[in-house]
């Protein structure tokens, strides 16, 4: 092992090789603190041309190598084992913005980028980036790609996946490959640089990527508006597609116990509403006229919703201060949760037709497994994606709550299944759900994964343990 040190910090520099526990700790827990592993060390490379050096010092030694960026996952898919064999190899050191082509609309950066920076980089030259985290202060561009990550703006930009148009990596030999031209067309062959998306690390680490960029619109209108069940959102979605065609960006349903774990965690933010009521929706429409012509095209879906008691009650941003707190009680709902202690999360996605009946007979049916819990429901309603959490009843110890878990998962994850859906929808497999896929793929998938990965990785180096 010593040996190893000493070669890694040839390569990166001593102060990036990392073997103490102190400076080790913040990369071998992850961001929920449901795993913790080991390694022998942290290696943190500032180029792709050191992250190869080091994937191939690895390759010929057979040590694993665990990918990470901003340590921002939810399914443990960026924390090593416990056997301390891997390395973690992070990518935070790598945070140049190489080049900004706005009138190609592209940017191309750096993996380990945050996803503000490259926000930022993208309106300092007059364009939008429009991938949207809660966590873009410290989730990397490196890890949004290898999930695939959606966010509040895929109903008018797309995933993660949509948004790339280019990919450098280095590949578990050790060989640095790059496809960063920017091209929207480029049909020469096998896209390569999909495999790597939504890939978790298990198949290379992405270095690099060129990602489209967009016009800023001139202005954006948000509401809130209260319904009275989920199929009264999916109802208003329809109308608000009719109505507001490709301006509508984003359609966040948001529960009622959602909205008041915020209001109890993050004072002063509160519902615009002095009634509860047992949805709600966030609606933000993104226009190229102006600030009164976005309003109109919000007011214009609502007077109708209201008239024929499709929703309950609206509010209308009338400042930018008070667009970011509806955004707020959004965007905060994960660290209220958090802060009420354990829970159990679900990020599904179903068909957009299909969410209502998912939502009202799943929520019977964990209601009779565990009389009294409580859900936290909220998500992308508009690209079918919802982040369907459950809370312990009143009272509950969360040591007995977590004992449910497995059944509980089962519960929705066969719903989830019985709907059509997916049990990942943007957060991926990691650990968390690894042992579950093959109950909810496809076999013959799952086959032709085994045999992408055994074709790239044929020593298992990359991400062990990891989706498959």
């Amino acid at each position: 092992m010593n040996e190893a040190i000493a070669d890694l910090r040839n390569i990166v520099g001593t102060d990036h090789v990392l073997v103490d526990a102190a400076d080790q700790a913040s990369y071998l827990t992850d961001w929920r603190g449901r795993y913790t592993g080991r390694a022998r060390a942290v290696v943190r490379p500032a180029s792709a041309t050191e992250v190869a050096a080091v994937v191939a010092y690895c390759a010929d030694r057979g040590i694993a190598i665990v990918p990470q960026g901003g340590n921002t996952g939810l399914v443990g898919g960026a924390t090593p084992d416990a056997t301390g064999d891997a390395i973690v190899l992070s990518t935070t050191r790598m945070r140049a913005v190489r080049v900004v082509d706005a009138v190609n609309g592209t940017i191309t950066v750096d993996a380990g980028c945050t996803l503000a920076a490259v926000q930022q980089a993208a309106l300092a030259a007059g364009r939008l980036f429009p991938l949207s985290l809660a966590s873009e202060g410290s989730c990397t561009i490196g890890g949004n790609l290898s999930t695939n990550a959606g966010g509040t703006g895929v109903l008018r930009y797309g995933n993660t996946r949509e948004l790339c148009l280019g990919i450098e990596a280095v590949l578990p030999d050790g060989s640095l490959v790059a496809s960063l031209s920017g091209l929207r067309k480029d049909n020469t062959g096998y896209r390569w640089t999909d495999l790597l998306i939504g890939a978790e690390g298990t198949l290379g680490i992405i270095t690099g990527a060129t990602m489209k960029l967009f016009a800023i619109p001139r202005a954006r209108a948000t509401a809130w508006a209260a319904v009275a069940s989920a199929r009264d959102a999916v109802a208003l979605l329809a109308l608000a597609q009719d109505r507001c065609g490709n301006t509508l960006t984003a359609f966040e349903l948001v529960s009622d116990f959602a909205v008041a774990l915020v209001e109890r965690h993050f004072a002063p933010l509160r519902s615009p509403f002095a009634e509860r009521h047992p949805q709600a929706v966030l609606i933000e429409v993104s226009d190229h006229e102006d600030e009164q012509h976005a309003r109109g095209l919000l007011e214009g879906l609502l007077a109708p919703a209201l008239e024929h008691g499709l929703v309950r009650d609206a509010a209308v941003a009338d400042s930018i201060a008070h667009s970011r707190s509806l955004w707020a009680l959004r965007e905060n709902i994960s660290e209220a949760q958090a802060a009420e202690g354990k829970n159990i999360k679900h990020d599904i996605s179903v068909p957009i037709s299909r969410i209502a009946d998912f939502i009202e007979s799943t929520d019977a049916a964990l209601q009779l497994a565990s009389p009294g819990i409580r859900m936290v429901t909220f998500g992308h309603v508009g690209d079918g994606n919802l982040h369907y959490n459950v809370s312990p009843p009143p009272g509950m110890a969360d040591t007995d709550f977590l004992k449910q878990q497995p059944a509980i998962n089962r519960i929705v994850h066969d719903a989830v299944a019985a709907h059509g859906g997916s049990i990942s929808a943007e957060h991926g497999i990691g650990q968390l759900k690894r042992d579950e896929l093959p109950r909810y793929k496809d076999s013959r998938e799952l086959a032709l994964m085994r045999a992408i990965k055994a074709a790239i990785d044929p020593r298992g180096i990359m991400n062990p343990g990891k989706l498959l």
